[in-house]
């Protein structure tokens, strides 16, 4: 979840990488040293949205202040779009010094917490030794997952591993799915939240039960013990500033609601036909991406009973003005939102595809009645 600008400290993080953490492994901590969860804030990019989790290890003595950084990525990598899309493109550990760490996140004006874990000096070795195991092999890379391998859930894998159980477990929201603790995360990037909302299958509906946010695990270590005590001390803050969502003339729900208003007035056969058409497209990319993806969170995705790909096929039947079957698909499809409807009724993104559900029901019904075989009245 964070984002590595290579163009602007590949040279320096390489530097820093070849005289500090060469030999890290071979560093014995002082007893001075001290090793952090940072939970950083909430910012306005796609990447940065959930916010970044990392860890960090400082030690006065061996004049050492690291971060490292599990959710590291490289946009210059051959088809990125696809890979990531694909679901295995290949995310990696870096490490920064701390001052430049907090320079990027002033920068970017997001907030940074710190919560030192209380372990003792053999953990704090155990743990250090461990990160700098993984930044020299091939460990450091790992295939990025949404929910189950991300910048936090590796963190939280890492250290329960040294301390040798499952120790950190989430603390709150495990009767909450996925998909709602998800939700409001995007609230302000309206296009953003719709589009995710659609786009996700099964598995963001089932319980929330796995760390997979930074804010979740900073909440969750907040309560967290360890033989005896808790395991971290109390939050620290760092950075400290207010998020700021930019405004947008476009990115909101009035947008939205225009376009949808404007098909159901219009009253148009055009107008439905193109509508439609858009919807089927969006269901054809959704089922391909479904099969195509190795992210399960774009598996078996329910919403196309919205957005089905056989809308193509009542539209191709409305092209060769075969009445018969052009009706028969528009009433499959309203059996199709109804089901839908009452199958995401309790769900979170209900109300913000409703208008959606109702500007089809309108088109559907108009195509419906265009193609009605008409009943001759004899008297």
């Amino acid at each position: 979840m964070k984002k590595v600008l290579f163009q602007k400290i590949l040279f320096s993080l390489v530097l820093f990488l070849s005289f500090t953490i060469s030999f890290g492994q071979n560093v014995p901590l002082s007893n001075y040293a001290k090793i952090s969860v940072i939970t950083c804030g909430l910012g306005n990019e796609t990447y940065s949205y959930f916010g970044h989790t990392a860890i960090r290890v400082a030690d006065p003595i061996n004049n050492l202040d690291v971060v490292y950084n599990y959710g590291a990525f490289d946009f210059r990598t051959p088809n990125f779009v696809a890979k990531f899309a694909k679901g295995d493109l290949q995310y990696f550990v870096v490490a920064h010094s701390f001052a430049d760490f907090v320079n990027d996140y002033t920068y970017e004006k997001r907030s940074v917490f710190e919560q030192e874990l209380l372990i003792s000096q053999d953990l704090k070795q155990k743990l250090f030794d461990k990160l700098n195991a993984v930044l020299l092999s091939d460990e450091r890379y790992y295939t990025y997952k949404f929910i189950d391998k991300n910048c936090t859930s590796m963190v939280v894998d890492v250290i329960n591993s040294t301390l040798g159980s499952r120790v950190i477990v989430k603390k709150e929201d495990t009767n909450k799915t996925y998909r709602s603790i998800l939700f409001p995360y995007f609230n302000g990037h309206f296009y953003d939240q719709l589009g995710t909302s659609i786009i996700f299958g099964t598995k963001v509906d089932q319980l929330g039960t796995r760390i997979f946010l930074p804010f979740e695990l900073k909440n969750s270590l907040d309560e967290t013990t360890f033989q005896g005590h808790l395991l971290a001390a109390k939050s620290k803050t760092l950075l400290n500033f207010e998020k700021e969502t930019p405004s947008s003339w476009w990115n909101n729900i009035y947008t939205y609601l225009f376009i949808l208003g404007f098909v159901v007035l219009a009253h148009n056969k055009i107008v439905d036909k193109i509508y439609l058409l858009i919807l089927s497209l969006m269901g054809v990319f959704f089922v391909s991406v479904g099969f195509y993806s190795f992210h399960q969170e774009l598996a078996m995705n329910y919403n196309v009973l919205l957005f089905s790909p056989l809308l193509l096929v009542l539209l191709l039947f409305s092209i060769a003005k075969n009445k018969k079957w052009t009706y028969r698909f528009a009433v499959l499809h309203l059996l199709f939102l109804i089901i839908y409807s009452i199958f995401i009724i309790n769900k979170a993104h209900f109300l913000i595809v409703l208008p959606m559900i109702i500007t089809s029901c309108f088109a559907l019904v108009r195509v419906a009645i265009r193609n009605k075989k008409r009943i001759p009245i004899i008297i």
